[in-house]
Protein backbone atom coordinates (compact mmCIF):
# COMPACT_ATOMS: atom_id res chain seq x y z
CA UNK A 1 0.00 0.00 0.00
CA UNK A 2 1.44 3.37 -1.05
CA UNK A 3 0.67 6.72 0.54
CA UNK A 4 0.45 10.05 -1.23
CA UNK A 5 3.51 12.28 -0.93
CA UNK A 6 3.35 15.33 1.31
CA UNK A 7 2.69 18.38 -0.87
CA UNK A 8 4.87 21.34 0.10
CA UNK A 9 4.79 25.02 -0.81
CA UNK A 10 8.16 26.78 -0.48
CA UNK A 11 8.30 30.40 0.62
CA UNK A 12 11.68 32.17 0.67
CA UNK A 13 12.66 35.50 -0.84
CA UNK A 14 16.01 34.18 -2.08
CA UNK A 15 15.76 32.38 -5.42
CA UNK A 16 19.00 30.50 -4.80
CA UNK A 17 17.68 29.16 -1.49
CA UNK A 18 14.42 28.09 -3.12
CA UNK A 19 16.36 26.32 -5.87
CA UNK A 20 18.44 24.49 -3.28
CA UNK A 21 15.36 23.44 -1.33
CA UNK A 22 13.63 22.38 -4.54
CA UNK A 23 16.55 20.10 -5.39
CA UNK A 24 16.80 18.78 -1.85
CA UNK A 25 13.10 18.00 -1.48
CA UNK A 26 13.10 16.51 -4.96
CA UNK A 27 15.41 13.79 -3.61
CA UNK A 28 12.75 12.67 -1.11
CA UNK A 29 10.32 10.25 -2.78
CA UNK A 30 7.56 10.96 -0.26
CA UNK A 31 7.64 14.76 -0.60
CA UNK A 32 6.34 16.76 -3.57
CA UNK A 33 6.90 20.49 -4.10
CA UNK A 34 3.54 21.93 -5.15
CA UNK A 35 4.81 25.47 -5.71
CA UNK A 36 7.16 28.21 -4.60
CA UNK A 37 6.70 31.81 -3.46
CA UNK A 38 9.13 34.67 -3.04
CA UNK A 39 6.93 36.93 -0.90
CA UNK A 40 4.45 36.59 1.94
CA UNK A 41 1.65 37.80 -0.32
CA UNK A 42 2.46 35.11 -2.89
CA UNK A 43 2.57 32.45 -0.18
CA UNK A 44 -0.89 33.37 1.09
CA UNK A 45 -2.34 33.37 -2.43
CA UNK A 46 -0.68 30.11 -3.48
CA UNK A 47 -1.61 28.35 -0.22
CA UNK A 48 -5.26 29.14 -0.96
CA UNK A 49 -4.95 28.10 -4.60
CA UNK A 50 -2.81 24.97 -4.31
CA UNK A 51 -3.96 23.76 -0.86
CA UNK A 52 -0.61 22.13 0.03
CA UNK A 53 -0.19 19.98 3.12
CA UNK A 54 2.68 22.12 4.44
CA UNK A 55 4.07 25.57 3.75
CA UNK A 56 7.83 25.80 4.37
CA UNK A 57 8.03 29.42 5.52
CA UNK A 58 10.99 31.75 5.93
CA UNK A 59 10.46 34.63 8.38
CA UNK A 60 12.33 37.52 6.74
CA UNK A 61 10.89 38.12 3.29
CA UNK A 62 12.13 41.59 2.40
CA UNK A 63 9.62 44.35 1.75
CA UNK A 64 5.94 43.66 2.27
CA UNK A 65 4.35 40.92 4.34
CA UNK A 66 6.78 38.98 6.53
CA UNK A 67 6.65 35.27 7.28
CA UNK A 68 4.88 35.74 10.60
CA UNK A 69 1.99 37.67 9.05
CA UNK A 70 1.78 35.16 6.19
CA UNK A 71 1.65 32.35 8.75
CA UNK A 72 -1.09 34.16 10.66
CA UNK A 73 -3.20 34.25 7.48
CA UNK A 74 -2.48 30.73 6.29
CA UNK A 75 -2.72 28.74 9.54
CA UNK A 76 -6.49 29.24 10.08
CA UNK A 77 -7.19 27.62 6.69
CA UNK A 78 -5.89 24.27 7.97
CA UNK A 79 -2.67 24.31 5.94
CA UNK A 80 0.26 23.55 8.23
CA UNK A 81 3.09 26.07 8.37
CA UNK A 82 6.63 24.93 9.18
CA UNK A 83 9.03 27.81 9.74
CA UNK A 84 12.47 27.30 8.20
CA UNK A 85 14.76 30.19 9.05
CA UNK A 86 18.19 31.28 10.25
CA UNK A 87 16.65 33.41 13.03
CA UNK A 88 16.21 31.97 16.52
CA UNK A 89 15.66 35.00 18.76
CA UNK A 90 13.00 34.71 21.46
CA UNK A 91 10.92 37.33 19.67
CA UNK A 92 10.97 35.49 16.32
CA UNK A 93 10.10 32.17 17.91
CA UNK A 94 7.29 33.62 20.01
CA UNK A 95 5.77 35.56 17.12
CA UNK A 96 5.84 32.56 14.77
CA UNK A 97 4.31 30.14 17.25
CA UNK A 98 1.64 32.62 18.32
CA UNK A 99 0.82 33.17 14.64
CA UNK A 100 0.02 29.45 14.32
CA UNK A 101 3.21 27.82 13.06
CA UNK A 102 3.18 24.05 13.57
CA UNK A 103 6.96 23.83 13.82
CA UNK A 104 10.10 25.96 13.87
CA UNK A 105 13.25 24.66 12.20
CA UNK A 106 16.63 26.27 11.63
CA UNK A 107 18.29 26.11 8.22
CA UNK A 108 21.34 24.53 9.83
CA UNK A 109 19.45 21.26 10.39
CA UNK A 110 20.37 18.13 8.43
CA UNK A 111 18.23 17.15 5.40
CA UNK A 112 16.81 14.06 7.11
CA UNK A 113 15.65 16.23 10.03
CA UNK A 114 13.95 18.60 7.59
CA UNK A 115 12.18 15.70 5.88
CA UNK A 116 11.01 14.32 9.24
CA UNK A 117 9.78 17.76 10.31
CA UNK A 118 7.78 18.16 7.11
CA UNK A 119 6.05 14.83 7.67
CA UNK A 120 5.43 15.69 11.31
CA UNK A 121 3.93 19.05 10.32
CA UNK A 122 1.66 17.38 7.76
CA UNK A 123 0.31 15.21 10.59
CA UNK A 124 -0.16 18.22 12.86
CA UNK A 125 2.75 17.34 15.14
CA UNK A 126 5.12 20.00 16.41
CA UNK A 127 8.82 19.90 15.60
CA UNK A 128 11.32 22.37 17.04
CA UNK A 129 15.04 22.53 16.36
CA UNK A 130 16.94 21.67 19.59
CA UNK A 131 18.18 25.26 20.12
CA UNK A 132 14.65 26.55 19.62
CA UNK A 133 13.18 23.97 21.99
CA UNK A 134 15.74 24.97 24.62
CA UNK A 135 14.81 28.64 24.31
CA UNK A 136 11.09 27.86 24.54
CA UNK A 137 11.59 25.75 27.66
CA UNK A 138 13.78 28.41 29.26
CA UNK A 139 11.11 31.05 28.67
CA UNK A 140 8.42 28.80 30.14
CA UNK A 141 10.49 28.11 33.25
CA UNK A 142 11.44 31.70 33.97
CA UNK A 143 8.99 34.53 34.64
CA UNK A 144 8.74 37.29 32.05
CA UNK A 145 10.79 40.31 33.15
CA UNK A 146 8.68 43.39 33.71
CA UNK A 147 9.45 46.80 32.26
CA UNK A 148 9.81 49.86 34.47
CA UNK A 149 7.53 52.87 33.98
CA UNK A 150 10.37 54.74 32.28
CA UNK A 151 11.04 51.81 29.94
CA UNK A 152 7.35 51.71 29.06
CA UNK A 153 7.47 55.46 28.35
CA UNK A 154 10.38 54.96 25.97
CA UNK A 155 8.67 51.97 24.36
CA UNK A 156 5.62 54.14 23.72
CA UNK A 157 7.80 56.74 22.01
CA UNK A 158 9.41 53.99 19.92
CA UNK A 159 5.99 52.88 18.76
CA UNK A 160 5.40 56.41 17.46
CA UNK A 161 8.56 56.18 15.39
CA UNK A 162 10.67 58.64 17.37
CA UNK A 163 14.46 58.49 17.25
CA UNK A 164 16.70 58.64 20.32
CA UNK A 165 17.14 62.41 20.16
CA UNK A 166 13.39 63.08 19.95
CA UNK A 167 12.68 60.59 22.73
CA UNK A 168 15.23 62.34 24.93
CA UNK A 169 13.58 65.72 24.27
CA UNK A 170 10.07 64.37 24.86
CA UNK A 171 10.99 62.75 28.19
CA UNK A 172 13.50 65.42 29.32
CA UNK A 173 16.38 62.96 29.61
CA UNK A 174 19.72 62.58 27.84
CA UNK A 175 20.29 60.51 24.71
CA UNK A 176 22.75 58.38 26.68
CA UNK A 177 19.98 57.56 29.16
CA UNK A 178 17.66 56.66 26.29
CA UNK A 179 20.29 54.27 24.87
CA UNK A 180 20.77 52.66 28.29
CA UNK A 181 17.04 52.07 28.68
CA UNK A 182 16.79 50.74 25.12
CA UNK A 183 19.46 48.16 25.88
CA UNK A 184 17.51 46.98 28.91
CA UNK A 185 14.26 46.89 26.95
CA UNK A 186 15.88 44.76 24.23
CA UNK A 187 17.27 42.35 26.84
CA UNK A 188 13.93 41.99 28.63
CA UNK A 189 11.94 41.46 25.43
CA UNK A 190 14.53 39.18 23.82
CA UNK A 191 14.97 41.35 20.73
CA UNK A 192 17.78 43.28 19.08
CA UNK A 193 15.95 45.88 16.99
CA UNK A 194 13.53 48.76 17.58
CA UNK A 195 10.93 47.16 15.31
CA UNK A 196 11.25 43.87 17.20
CA UNK A 197 10.73 45.62 20.52
CA UNK A 198 7.57 47.32 19.29
CA UNK A 199 6.23 44.08 17.77
CA UNK A 200 6.75 42.07 20.97
CA UNK A 201 5.34 44.90 23.10
CA UNK A 202 2.17 44.92 21.01
CA UNK A 203 1.81 41.15 21.25
CA UNK A 204 2.20 41.28 25.05
CA UNK A 205 -0.18 44.24 25.21
CA UNK A 206 2.43 46.45 26.83
CA UNK A 207 1.38 49.40 24.70
CA UNK A 208 -1.91 51.30 24.99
Amino acid sequence: MTTSPVRVLLCDDHAVVRAGLLALLGSAPDIEVAGEAGTGEEAVALAAKLEPDVVLMDLQLGAGMDGVEATRRIAPTGVRVLVLTTYDTDADITRAIEAGATGYLLKAERPDELFAAIHAAAQGRTTLSPPVASRVMARMRSPQPTLTDRELDILGQLAHGLGNRDIAKALFISEATVKTHLGRIYDKLGVDTRAGAVAVAKERRLLP
